[in-house]
């Protein structure tokens, strides 16, 4: 007889409760926040699962689409303006607060808004980049983006003041047909290509992120540790491959996350709560 949710929950808490901890965090820990995701119960976009490597979910624009042509970062820009206004004024819920509390070894977001780090978490590694960072393609300078959106702005007085109520994608733009009149800014220092500082589709993560996540995945082996998983459908290898190598090495994984994922075979404890909850239940515990 399985035990009842509740029960497994507060077994899974007191499992957690005294060991050395990687969180590694997903769109579902910034729902509460008013940013929706693609995968979880209730995306328009549940359902319409893509291969597991080499694609985007619906109208997610890649890499390689980015650097196609100046129609391409027209479209990205115009789309992702309007949605930055929603997506600076997004504040961050409980489950932020829990995570920076409950302090881990390591923090492993998947996660491109900052929320994060504006709850006090340090111990981190924010393995998809920040989307208020911008990168230039060419002289590689990274700014800020605060300053860009002052410069979309003045090149494009009163843009999208004629749509409302613009569905916002988890990404941080909006959807929106209309960007044929939009005027992409280039880098102030070299006139070059900006991009968010954030890795697409297509793009690879960084080495340096990868090797630092899966030396504090590792360590967990030695020290009796577990990697919970929060909020994440690890549908895409790169938070998947932190799960399997875990497991692999015997280190308890437990995943708090509505809906499936990729890793279930693999938990030790699977829970179909809200992120939220868990996590200030779990901070609770161990600061008791």
């Amino acid at each position: 007889m399985s035990l009842a949710l509740a029960e497994v929950e507060q077994e899974a808490l007191a499992f957690l409760a005294g060991r050395p901890l990687v969180v590694l965090t997903g769109a579902g820990c910034s729902t509460d926040s008013g940013i929706p995701d693609y995968r979880g119960p209730g995306s328009r976009y549940a359902g319409q699962q893509t291969p597991l490597r080499g694609s985007s979910p619906p109208g997610v624009m890649t890499y390689q689409e980015f650097v196609s042509g100046d129609g391409a970062r027209q479209r990205y820009w115009a789309r992702s303006h309007l949605g930055w206004i929603r997506m600076k004024g997004a504040e961050p819920n409980a489950g932020h607060v829990a995570v920076a509390r409950i302090d881990p070894d390591l923090l492993v977001t998947q996660n491109v808004d900052g929320l994060h780090e504006r709850a006090g978490s340090r111990r981190m590694v924010a393995l998809h980049g920040r989307i208020a960072d911008v990168i230039c393609l060419d002289c590689r300078e990274v700014t800020g983006r605060a300053r860009l959106h002052e410069r979309l702005d003045g090149l494009n007085p009163g843009f999208g003041s004629q749509w409302l109520d613009l569905e916002v994608r988890p990404d941080g733009d909006v959807v929106l047909e209309h960007t044929d009149a939009f005027r992409v800014a280039s880098c102030e220092s070299c006139g070059g290509r900006l991009k968010p500082d954030v890795v697409f589709f297509g793009e690879n993560v960084p080495t340096r992120r990868v090797e630092r996540c899966y030396a504090a995945v590792d360590a967990l082996a030695d020290t009796g540790g577990a990697l919970l998983v929060a909020g994440s459908s690890l549908a895409v290898m790169s938070g998947f491959r932190f799960a399997r190598r875990a497991a692999k090495a015997g280190t308890p994984v437990v995943i708090v996350n509505r809906g499936s994922t990729r890793a279930d075979q693999l938990a030790t404890y699977r829970l179909e709560v809200g992120t939220s909850e868990f996590l200030s239940a779990l901070a609770e515990s161990r600061s008791a």
